[in-house]
Order: structure tokens, then C-alpha cells, then sequence
């Protein structure tokens, strides 16, 4: 496909990220868990024991949405919510490792075509530059 030369940037990050939502979706489909939600999951899987407040922090989102999403994914049976204190841990269940992997996994399917289709120097400083426009603009 053949993009204009003027067109600004953000309607390719937003090409990229919808790609990589049919990508995972199609492959993932038989979890029943949406898209927006396996970034959620792969934190909790990489941090167990994380509270919901860090959650919020850590995806920029208030704590509202981060409970609603939780909630899904404790009804789904991808994690456990344990009161302790005034707070509560989140645990992640062996369905939710599983498929926090299979998602890992993909993403790092995904990051080996981009790999193949710029090469590894060009992919590295596209990661460094999203990296650092990331940091700056949130």
C-alpha cells in the first residue's frame, strides 16, 4: 500500500496499533479477552502482587477503569483480587500466565516481522525514538 508523503504521523501509529489488535485478536480469540486487555494481564503476570493504585499509575488511567477491567478479568478467571488491608493484590491464575505467554509470545512474533521488514539496527532505533517520544509527550 501507498501512503501520501504529507500525512502526519499519527495515522500510521494508529494503522500499526489496529494491525496488532486483528493480529492478537485472531490468534487469541478462543480466550474471549479483548484486545485492551492484554496489556493489563502481561503487567499483573510481570509484576504478581501488584495493587490496583500501581496499575492506574502505570497505564496512565484512573483507578475506575483499571477496577472495571480487573473485573473482567477476574470474572474471565485470568486473575484473583486478594484483600490485604485497605487494599487488595492481584494474582494471577494459571489461565491467566497461559495466556499472558501466548500474548508475549505473539508480541514477539510481531516485533520479528517488523524485524524482517526494516532490519534489526532500523527496528532498534524506531523502539528508541517511540521509547523516547513515548517519555516526552506522557
Amino acid at each position: 500500500m501507498q501512503f501520501d508523503e504529507n500525512i502526519p504521523t499519527v495515522p500510521f501509529v494508529s494503522i500499526l496499533y489496529r494491525e496488532h489488535a486483528k493480529y492478537l485478536n485472531e490468534r487469541v480469540k478462543e480466550e474471549n479477552l479483548s484486545f485492551g486487555l492484554y496489556p493489563l494481564l502481561i503487567k499483573i503476570y510481570n509484576n504478581e502482587g501488584i495493587i490496583q493504585e500501581q496499575l492506574a499509575q502505570n497505564f496512565h488511567l484512573n483507578e475506575s477503569t483499571i477496577a472495571r477491567n480487573l473485573k473482567k478479568l477476574e470474572d474471565k478467571g485470568f486473575i484473583e483480587r486478594i484483600p490485604e488491608k485497605r487494599t487488595k493484590v492481584i494474582m494471577i491464575t494459571e489461565k491467566g500466565k497461559k495466556t499472558a505467554q501466548k500474548v508475549m509470545d505473539l508480541d514477539e512474533n510481531w516485533d520479528d516481522k517488523i524485524k524482517e521488514i526494516i532490519g534489526i539496527e532500523d527496528y532498534n532505533k524506531f523502539l528508541d525514538t517511540l521509547r523516547k517520544i513515548s517519555e516526552e509527550i506522557v
